[in-house]
């Protein structure tokens, strides 16, 4: 008894060391802490996202570049370092500040950097009111030059409800609805381990002009207007849809839109005209029909032999 009770003592003591604080024994007494924040220009709020930290040092490497001391993601991140010479530098969106500092030996130091630049609120709703998840929209920004709104690239990666630093200037807005629910499209890869088809960006695409003002937050919303619509092959109105059918839906000029087949695909459209064709048993049938914003339905494209076309 008394040779197990001093073995549980001593995995005792040893577990306890084992998970003790990394750095508890052996820190460096003179690091220095650097706390850092950011606002939208001069003496504004500090800003809660979107920002990027990064901590060199100051002094270049013998290839020009500057050493990576420490990164983060954070608002208002504290960073560790060695007594010495630094370059904080922070990105928000487009849009950066930097500052050369130096640390001394045990400093506890606060650190407010000002980005000289504007930011954008980008906002999508169906329609006027009913608002659109961020996962549904893919959103680009652009420079806009004369007779060319869609001139240069500027980000990609935006989505509904971030505040995106940038420049003060002109940006052109490109919103597009991204179809998550829709089945049947035809030539789509499937997504990583079998699961299902990854979005696919739609016809609702809605554009908008903003100027971006320094030191300002702008708020836009884009409005789009589209609806779910579901296809199907039936011999009479209210029938059962016919399986192994395919779909063809095409705008009243021709342009195909996609390509779909199942019984019951489905897909989602701007509000507008649209043409579908479907095909089975080496059969075609033509339909017409409408779509109205908010209001999903489903088409029914009747196959009567009067209407087959290219028999």
């Amino acid at each position: 008894m008394a040779r197990l009770a001093l073995l549980l003592a001593w995995l005792g003591c040893a577990l306890a060391a084992a998970v003790s604080p990394a750095g508890a024994q052996g820190a460096d007494p003179n690091a220095s802490s650097l706390h850092l924040a950011a606002t939208l220009g001069a003496g504004g709020a500090a800003l809660s996202n979107g920002l990027h930290w990064r901590l060199f040092a100051a002094r270049a490497e013998s290839d020009g570049s500057h050493a990576l001391i420490a990164e983060s993601g954070a608002a208002q991140p504290t960073l560790n370092a060695p007594p010495g010479d630094y370059v904080v530098h922070v990105a928000f969106g487009l849009a950066s500040a930097t500052r050369i500092l130096t640390l001394t030996p045990g400093e506890n130091r606060k650190e407010t950097l000002a980005i000289a630049a504007g930011a954008l609120r980008v906002g999508a709703t169906q329609g006027l009111t009913r608002p659109i998840d961020a996962a549904n929209v893919s959103l680009a920004i652009y420079v806009p030059e004369r007779n060319n709104p869609q001139a240069k690239l500027v980000y990609s990666k935006a989505r509904l409800g971030d505040v995106i630093g940038l420049p003060e200037g002109a940006y052109h807005i490109v919103s597009t609805y991204l179809d998550t629910v829709g089945v049947g499209s035809l030539g789509l890869a499937k997504g990583t381990n079998g699961a299902a088809n990854p979005p696919v960006p739609t016809n609702s695409v809605v554009a908008g002009d903003v100027r971006v003002a320094a030191g300002k937050i702008v708020d836009v919303t884009l409005r789009h207007r589209f609806a779910t619509v579901t296809i199907k092959l039936v011999k009479g109105p209210g029938g059962e849809a016919l399986a192994n059918s395919t779909f063809t839906v095409l705008t009243p000029g021709g342009d195909i839109i996609r390509e779909l087949i199942g019984a019951f695909p489905s897909l989602v459209l701007a509000e507008g005209d649209y043409v579908v064709i479907a095909r089975h048993d080496a059969k075609t049938y033509q339909s017409e029909f409408p779509v109205q914003s908010g209001m999903d339905r489903d088409i029914e494209v009747i196959a009567k032999d009067a209407d087959a076309q290219g028999q």
